[in-house]
């Protein structure tokens, strides 16, 4: 359940998984487990901040991570959400205990609400910035119903010349503005569409299906210091000596590859007996 549930929001599911627990690489057990825990959790915060979370999915530990929301007063909003039903506006975020004003205006832009009735619940627009945004569309000649459909074409034709103006006459700064014209062409933006898809052949499924010199995609899993493992869509991940990793001298893998980058590679050798696959990214 655990696995699927990262598929559909990765976020609330890696956020309950300790930091030992993750697998990020040869020398994770001599990493102090405190500072792990401590970049773990900047990392989190960032993602957060810039993604937003969903206010009638997110568990206590993703809401903890909010910006003005302390574990307590997560779990205030998620016993509010049990009791009373999915929030359908930010607004109701002010009757939840201990959530008073100053805390709202900290945490509401972070969390969306997709399926509200109020177009803007569903953007990352700050309640403080709806008047702007609402400005901004009757300027345009839009409407809020038309916000993440026919108003992405209007909104695509702004250069920022015309948001620089725009801005001075509705009393907003130029980043404020550019920010909501970017939420308004797509509301609920999942950032995982802007990624390159995963590629998956049908014709390769396990290592008796790979033959030398067939060319691949995959991604880089693990990254150690004789090179850097890959996930070519067979049960063993496949290894990239540092001298397979370019045409050039690579004195160490991390100047070439990370965990989490898609890659090509040419199959060098499979010994079927030992389990192996040797494979390279010259000329590729």
């Amino acid at each position: 359940v655990s696995i699927a549930r990262r598929l559909q929001d990765p976020l609330a599911e890696l956020v309950k998984i300790e930091p030992r627990s993750l697998g990020v690489g040869q020398y994770q057990h001599d990493v102090n487990p405190k500072r792990l825990d401590e970049h773990l959790a900047g990392v989190v915060e960032d993602v957060v901040n810039q993604v937003g979370v969903d206010l009638n999915t997110a568990s206590v530990q993703l809401l903890a991570y909010v910006a003005g929301l302390t574990p307590r007063v997560a779990e205030n909003v998620v016993a509010r959400r049990e009791s009373e039903g999915p929030f359908t506006s930010r607004k109701e975020l002010l009757e939840v205990p201990r959530l008073g004003p100053r805390t709202f205006e900290q945490c509401a832009g972070f969390l969306q609400i997709p399926d509200a009735p109020h177009p803007l619940d569903r953007t990352p627009i700050h309640p403080e910035s709806y008047q702007a945004a609402e400005g901004l569309l009757k300027e345009l000649g839009l409407s809020l119903a038309e916000v993440g459909k026919s108003a992405t074409e209007a909104l695509d034709e702004l250069s920022p010349q015309d948001i620089a103006g725009l801005a001075k006459g509705l009393g907003c700064g130029e980043p404020t503005l550019f920010d909501i014209v970017e939420a308004l062409k797509r509301p609920g933006r999942d950032p995982r569409e802007d990624l390159p898809p995963p590629i998956l052949r049908s014709d390769v499924v396990g290592i008796d299906d790979l033959t030398e010199g067939m060319v691949l995609s995959g991604t880089v899993r693990n990254v150690v210091d004789f090179g850097a493992f890959i996930d070519i869509g067979v049960t063993q991940d496949g290894l990239v000596h540092v001298s397979e990793l370019a045409d050039r001298f690579v004195r160490h893998p991390l100047d070439v590859v990370a965990v989490g980058d898609t890659v090509r590679v040419r199959v060098l050798r499979v010994d079927k007996e030992r389990n192996r696959i040797a494979l390279s990214m010259k000329g590729l």
